[in-house]
This record gives structure tokens, sequence and C-alpha cells, in this order.
């Protein structure tokens, strides 16, 4: 049967888009006995000093600091280090605010998170039932339960498969062959076009400038409360990775609300000529 109504995919990074902070910093950190500051400088100093990944690094370092302070590192420990994550005004009820626009318009909304933080802790956090699917980072357990090693570090450009994967419908974090592929853009479940890439940083630059080549929309936010957050998201706009910088307020009175209801008519617009002229 024909799709009756597009899908449109929203698709967020974590820490310092739908989040003040970094995922880490609400329960785990405080958990080693650090303060974020020194957490991050040991993470960072890791990186810097054997040439490695800034994700790789903090994950090496939560394990380590895990088993210093006799902290268990199981799948239900990390759900519990995201029940306290600070989020951003308006997130809790960002979601279904969207998905009743959509509803309203004849258009399917989905919401995804792309992200280099841990997939455990933020299927934990408040707003977790919210999202189609969690593309994140995640460690592998021993017999016991207990995160033994990395099972998938995500960068900056490793970010990018992700993107993909949700055009193509593919929700297998290790998938390897699916989304390399061949598809012609009519059976993608998600057109690039279709997608809405919300970002606060670099880390996102790749994402956004995928968005901005095969046509889809990119959006900065930035704390409103934070000068250098807001300087970032002006340089991306100055820069051209993103079409839009606006406050990380996610109410229905917010700019990123009328922002993403504009971008969503004129999908559902683009949508329903493309149709017409294929005489559908």
């Amino acid at each position: 049967m024909a799709q009756k109504k597009p899908i449109v995919a929203l698709i967020y990074d974590y820490d310092g888009t739908l989040s003040p902070g970094n995922m880490q910093e609400f329960g785990f950190i405080q958990a080693v006995g650090k303060t974020a500051e020194e957490f991050w400088r040991m993470s960072d100093h890791i990186a810097v000093g054997q040439d490695a990944s800034n994700v790789l690094a903090y994950m090496k370092l939560m394990y380590d600091e895990a088993r210093r302070t006799g902290v268990k590192l199981r799948r239900e420990d990390f759900l519990r280090f995201g029940r306290d994550i600070e989020l951003f005004e308006g997130v809790r009820e960002w979601f279904q605010l969207v998905n009743r626009y959509g509803d309203a318009h004849g258009v399917k909304v989905e919401h995804y998170i792309n992200s280099s933080g841990l997939k455990e802790i933020v299927e934990g956090s408040p707003i977790a039932h919210e999202f189609k699917h969690i593309f994140a980072g995640t460690f592998l357990y021993d017999e016991n339960g207990e995160a033994e090693w990395p099972g998938i570090s995500v960068d900056y450009t490793t970010k990018t498969q992700f993107l993909f994967k949700i055009s193509k419908g593919i929700f297998s974090a290790g998938d390897k062959k699916q989304v390399n592929e061949s598809m012609a853009e009519d059976k993608k479940r998600v057109p690039f076009t279709h997608m809405i890439y919300f970002g606060d940083g670099d880390t996102d630059v790749p994402c956004m400038k995928l968005m901005g080549q095969f046509g889809g929309h990119a959006i900065a936010v930035y704390d409103p409360d934070n000068e250098r957050k807001r300087a970032t998201a002006a340089k991306l706009k100055r820069q051209g990775r993103v079409g839009f910088a606006v406050p990380a307020v996610y109410t229905a009175d917010a700019p990123a609300y009328r922002v993403v209801t504009a971008i969503i008519d004129k999908i559902k617009a683009d949508w329903v000529l493309s149709r017409l002229s294929k005489g559908k």
C-alpha cells in the first residue's frame, strides 16, 4: 500500500542540545568522587597524551574510575545515572507538541538520538520513550553483566552513518552491509529532505554538512545562558553549516518550535507537489 503521509525525522544530538551538560555529569562523575572539570581534564589528558579518540578516552576513564572506586557499571547502573539528567526548558513536552502538529498537518513525526554519549544513560533518562531509536555509544558486558570494553564508540564522523541508517530504516548500530547497499531515493523510508538535525557544536558539523548536501535541514541550538555556546551557534550559521541558530528552548512560543513547524509545512508541501507531478 502506498504511503499516505510523509515521515519527518527529527534527529538530536543530546549533550548541549537537549541537556545543558554532558550526561556523565548527572550521576556517574559524582559517584566516582570527581568534579566534572577534573573528569574531563583527565579524559583530555588521555586523548591528547596518547593521540587517541576523545570518545574512547572518556569511556576508558569511566571504566578505570569505576573500578578504582568500586562503582558498578551494569546496564541498570547506567539507567540509574540517566534518571537525573537535566533538560532544557520545554524538552519534556516538546515531543508531543511536535507530534500533535505533525498529526494535524498530515505528517508522521519521528524522533531519534544521534549522540557521542552512552545509549544506556539516555535510555534511563525521562525522555527515552519519546525516541524511535537511540544511536549512541555502548559498552560490552561480561558474564556478570558488568561493562568490560567499549562496544560502540560514536565520534563526530561516526554520527553521519546513522543518518544513512535512519534514511534506509536500519536500526542496527552494528550493521555494515545494508547501509552501504544502493537504494533508490523513492524507496528510502526517510529521505534526507525529510530530516531535521539538531546540534550544538563543532562535533555536529559533519552531520550538519550532510544535511546541506542532501537537501535536509540543520538547526544549531545554544544554551541561552551561555555566551560561548551562543557564539558557536552564530558561527555555524554564519559559515552556512546550518540554516537556523536558535536558543535551546523547546516551548510552543520559542523560535525552535516556529522553525520546526515551518520546515514541516515545507516538507509536506513539497511531498504533495511531488505526488501531484507524478499523477498520484
